[in-house]
């Protein structure tokens, strides 16, 4: 419990930094949402100029966007995609920083498991994701109360912005992952963004070139917005591919992780 208590306060600041940033995100953009329905026919006209697979790529659904619903959906992927990047950091930087700053071996002589320290570790990743969500979760949703014209659905609010800790989850298991196998990593950011930005261009391209097998590969596309709108639902198939992918990358972390010689520091 302590390591996980120590991980809590390290990243004490850097959550609250991130849970601002984004309600700041959501509640700007929110309020452009009266600007865009002001004249809907002339908006739709602008939109409807675009190619339908740059609206695609960038989640832009004519039949919903004019919706509350929608329009949050849409301004959703660009917070997702900063949720992601939050997630990769934390997730990689928990353990990794243990070996760059060579306090692993310290930690590893108390008494406690190898596969506890991970465990530890792993849950105060996601809760510092889960206390990210929350905030931005509920300034979301007030948000959207002020520029709605009518009352807003929790459930299917709530449905959309899942979206957002369940690829959040999937970046926090491959981060551990990554720390886990990399050789030295000097700095979390070097990994992080690379790898989310490959994971997003991947899915933008796959909408692009109106690929659905690139669905499978980018966790960005897993939860799509006009779907959960339209049936007030995840989709089964990617909500198991998850549990899939994040099993196995844990499983090895913990695996590599338990095996993984630790040098002495100096």
């Amino acid at each position: 419990m302590n390591v996980y208590l120590r991980e809590l306060q390290a990243y004490r600041k850097s959550t609250i930094i991130w849970a601002a940033s984004m309600s700041s995100l959501i509640v700007v953009f929110m309020a452009l949402y009266p600007a865009f329905t002001h004249d809907i026919e002339a908006t739709k006209q602008v939109l409807a100029s675009f190619p339908e697979a740059v609206r695609v790529a960038f989640n832009i659904s004519l039949a919903n966007f004019f919706t509350v619903y929608g329009f949050y959906g849409y301004i959703l992927s660009f917070a997702i995609l900063a949720g992601a990047i939050q997630a990769m950091n934390v997730g990689t930087g928990v353990i990794s920083k243990e070996m760059s700053g060579k306090t692993a071996d310290f930690l590893l002589s108390k008494p406690i498991s190898r596969s506890r320290v991970v465990t530890a570790k792993l849950a105060a990743a996601l809760t510092v994701v889960l206390i990210t969500d929350v905030i931005f979760a509920a300034v979301a949703y007030f948000a959207a109360l002020s520029v709605s014209n009518g009352p807003v659905d929790a459930e299917k609010f709530f449905l959309l912005t899942a979206g957002l800790l369940l690829v959040q989850i999937i970046f926090i298991a491959l981060g551990a992952l990554f720390s886990v196998t990399l050789p030295k990593i000097k700095s979390v950011v070097s990994v992080s963004l690379p790898t989310v930005f490959t994971f997003y261009i991947i899915g933008m391209i796959g909408d692009l070139l109106e690929n659905e097998q690139v669905r499978y590969v980018s966790p960005f596309r897993y939860y799509d917005a006009s779907y959960i709108i339209t049936h007030v639902s995840l989709e089964g198939r990617y909500l198991a591919i998850e549990a899939v992918v994040v099993v196995v990358m844990i499983a090895l972390s913990y695996l590599i992780f338990t095996k993984k010689n630790v040098r002495a520091s100096a």
